[in-house]
């Protein structure tokens, strides 16, 4: 007879999250799991089938928070102030609470970019490519601009929101604010 798990999936899942995204995938160890977790590995490999599998739980979860966000930037009405809104909202609550690890991510993207990783690398083309389409569509709302600057405008938004993530690890919020308004004062 199987046991009776003693603990809610959702809630460890959201942990292991927060630990991932704060120490990566490669620095994140199974006893810094279990401890964070509360629950022994017998029973994140019973729940997850490994570290692996609980990472791309993780990242679902996140991805899960993030859409509320992507949300609103898709059904934004203008244009590219919905985009900025989108760059603030994006970093907003963890300035609030000076818990600053980017975005899990970008930081995903950046530790997982040389890896052979087929599912982690699917699951970053994924969101990065739903992006850089909704910011295409913001763009394309201005009807001053062609598709060539469209899309150069796309690239170097999708970039900027990478080094956004990065600055948001250990820049003031002073600083983000200020970078935030130079890369919109340049679209």
């Amino acid at each position: 007879m199987a046991r009776t798990k003693q603990y809610i999936e959702a809630e460890v899942v959201e942990k292991a999250m927060h630990l991932f995204w704060k120490n990566g995938y490669e620095t994140t160890s199974m006893q810094m799991l279990e401890k964070e977790m509360g629950i022994n590995k017998f029973s994140i490999y019973a729940s997850f089938g490994s570290k692996h599998g609980l990472f791309l739980e993780s990242l679902k979860q996140y991805k899960s928070i993030v859409n509320t966000v992507l949300e609103k930037l898709k059904h934004g009405t203008r244009g590219v102030a919905d985009i900025k809104q989108f760059f603030y909202d994006s970093v907003s609550s963890k300035l609030k609470d000076d818990n600053l690890n980017g975005c899990f991510v970008t930081n995903t993207y950046n530790e997982f970019s040389e890896s052979e990783d087929e599912l982690v690398q699917e699951q970053m083309s994924m969101f990065m490519t739903q992006l850089k389409q909704i910011i295409i569509d913001k763009l394309k709302m201005d009807p001053t601009k062609d598709d060539a600057t469209i899309l150069k405008q796309a690239n170097y938004l999708l970039l900027a929101k990478h080094g956004l993530a990065a600055a948001s690890r250990v820049n003031t919020k002073k600083e983000i604010e200020d970078y935030i308004e130079m890369i919109f004062a340049n679209v």
